[in-house]
């Protein structure tokens, strides 16, 4: 293994490289650069990217250890989100038209709709595991076997919601694009030429991936909540119903985000330790659902993304622009990747 290719990897083990997926499309970020790609109806890329300074960066308080991870989950969940909009516009420009001036009512019910999804996400993955927890073991004592079961509810529920959605065909097709997107920063890491013949020799799961980082709070949430709610019951009673309990628990997700944040950081670092190894190994297996194998245009996506990405830092520049179908560099190469795979 090069030198350039070490530093590659050394770069993506402090997680200063990532990804997204996106709607016919990848969304790709450097330290210094984020950049999304998106494939049009009429075969086009569409591509913008701009540069990005971390808000951890720019405030030493908010770089440090734990608080870097809560902060930034909510800094990438908005560069995800502006990042989704934008390849939804890029994917379908008629319907995204409409969108533009929506009318007050449609505004409420959006927000009405984002209110829904919150409340039915908390149901799901908290207050139903709890619930289920309380009605098997109580909630009074045996904090252990009360969080083992909420715990192993949540993650049950993630996985099959995971498994549910990924039978649906557009949400398929996204989790396509996820798989170049692992395949395209494992070529970067190694020091492959950034083509998509060789970018589909790939392997599709990452240590690094999102996936793992959400079944990585859930097992964090486990441990974290035992001690939480053990401190709780000794000290005030417990806790007099469900709901209460849940209200207590929310404020503190973000701690259990960054202590989360932390253990991946620490992963990616030592993933040849056999320990460590063995420890992503869930991780790892949760990608069979939420990865699948791209097909060779994909990764010509996926490698514009992130080779604008990958832009000189003094290049700071905000790009907007269209590939015409074929123009693309990589549109040989994938292409002849299309053919071969």
């Amino acid at each position: 293994m090069n030198q350039n290719s070490l530093n590659r990897r050394e770069m993506s083990s402090e997680l200063a490289m990532g990804g997204q997926a996106l709607i016919e499309g990848v969304m790709m970020r450097s330290p210094h650069r984020v950049a999304m790609a998106a494939r049009k109806a009429d075969g086009s890329i569409a591509l913008r990217a701009y540069p990005y300074h971390p808000i951890t960066r720019r405030n030493k308080a908010y770089g440090l250890p734990i608080v870097r991870g809560a902060i930034g989950m909510v800094e990438a969940l908005k560069i995800g989100i502006d990042a989704l909009n934008w390849s939804a516009e890029k994917s379908d420009p008629d319907q995204a038209a409409a969108a533009k001036k929506p009318s007050l009512g449609q505004k409420l019910l959006g927000y009405l709709s984002s209110i829904v999804a919150i409340a039915v996400g908390l149901g799901m993955f908290m207050y139903l595991p709890y619930l289920l927890a309380k009605l098997l073991v109580g909630g009074d004592q045996g904090q252990i076997a009360f969080h083992l079961i909420a715990g192993a509810g949540r993650i049950l529920a993630l996985v099959g919601y995971m498994w549910v959605i990924s039978q649906f065909k557009d949400i398929f097709r996204v989790f396509q694009y996820h798989g170049s997107e692992h395949k395209t920063i494992f070529a970067y890491e190694q020091g492959q030429p950034l083509e998509a013949a060789q970018v589909l020799k790939q392997t599709r799961f990452h240590p690094r991936c999102g996936t793992s980082f959400l079944l990585i709070v859930a097992i964090s949430a486990i441990l974290f909540f035992v001690v939480v709610d053990t401190l709780v019951v000794a000290l005030w009673g417990p806790y007099p119903n469900t709901l209460v309990r849940l209200a207590a628990h929310l404020p503190l997700i973000p701690l259990v985000a960054g202590l989360s944040y932390e253990f991946l950081r620490f992963s990616a670092r030592h993933v040849r330790n056999p320990l460590v190894n063995a420890l992503i190994q869930p991780g790892l297996w949760l990608q069979r659902i939420t990865t699948k194998e791209p097909e060779g245009p994909m990764c010509e996506v996926a490698i514009c993304a992130l080779e604008e990405a990958l832009r000189d830092p003094a290049e700071v520049i905000e790009v907007d622009t269209v590939f015409p179908p074929g123009t693309h560099p990589h549109s040989r190469t994938a292409a002849a990747a299309a053919a071969i795979f």
